[in-house]
């Protein structure tokens, strides 16, 4: 076994840009950080023998990035024909209108804020583009607009900030919801049980080629933090700092006021459910 296979979801080694899958490719942004890990990962989806093409969060406000971008697409003999975003954080959203400028192309989100043109984005939705379909999962709790899309030929689920290609993901409260989240993981693993999904197009971080134990991994880490969160209330951190303090000692520093929002998020979970 190799060292990647026996990491949870088991992650690609190698180059993150490029081909993925038959059907997507990715375009690495060049805003790496403590928080976009590599980059943000920008989706270009299309058949193979198609001309069109559909790109899923153009990443950050950077000319350089989106124009590589229809660049990318470009070579492989195909236009953008629409513009997808899986929420709206800036480093998946702040460059969509420049891009959508770009390429003369619609937005579609779940976010009124974010479209561009008439159509949104909601559950059952079913895209299709060029031959190419994709179908709308909604998977909120990074955030309440956090949708995801599942590429059937494929078998895969591109999931924005759902589930990252490494490490694990902010529940951003107040407007993420740890309840909603867990509720998205496991709508998540249904797709893995029920519709033979197995691969996981992150929005940061490489791909996954085992998308079930992913999401279990997110599961059992979830459940370890709550009760973590739990012990640490029952002995008297009360405070979010506190607990973080506490529960997130091994972690960076730097990372701190991110699991904060986390932090908010379970001790709003676990007072709604009266566990502490």
């Amino acid at each position: 076994m190799t060292e990647a296979a026996a990491l949870p979801g088991q992650p690609r080694g190698g180059v993150l840009s490029g081909p993925a899958t038959a059907r997507a490719v990715n375009v690495l942004a060049p805003n790496a950080s403590a928080m976009t890990l590599d980059g943000t990962n920008t989706w270009i989806v299309a058949e193979p023998d198609s001309d069109l093409a559909v790109v899923i969060d153009p990443g950050p406000l950077d000319d350089g990035h989106l124009r590589h971008v229809i660049e990318t697409a470009e070579r492989a003999g195909r236009r953008v024909g629409l513009t997808l975003l899986t929420h709206g954080h800036p480093d998946h959203a702040e460059g969509a209108a420049r891009f959508a400028e770009l390429t003369r192309t619609k937005v579609r989100a779940l976010d009124p804020a974010l479209r561009l043109g008439d159509e949104g984005l909601g559950a059952g939705d079913v895209i299709t583009v060029g031959g190419l379909e994709l179908r709308v999962v909604p998977t909120p709790g990074h955030t309440e607009d956090s949708l995801s899309f599942h590429l059937p030929a494929d078998r895969a689920v591109l999931t924005g900030d759902t589930i990252l290609g490494r490490g694990t993901t902010v529940v951003a409260h107040p407007d993420g919801r740890l309840g909603d989240y867990l509720d998205s993981l496991r709508r998540l693993r249904s797709l893995t049980v029920d519709d033979g999904v197995h691969t996981v197009l992150p929005g940061h971080g490489p791909v996954l080629d085992d998308a079930q134990g992913a999401v279990d991994f997110y599961l059992a880490h979830r459940a370890n933090r709550l009760a973590q969160v739990e012990t640490a209330v029952e002995n008297g951190y009360r405070t979010p700092t506190e607990v973080v303090a506490r529960v997130y000692a091994d972690v960076d520093r730097s990372l701190w006021p991110a699991a904060e929002l986390s932090v908010r998020a379970q001790l709003e979970y676990l007072r709604e459910h009266g566990l502490i």
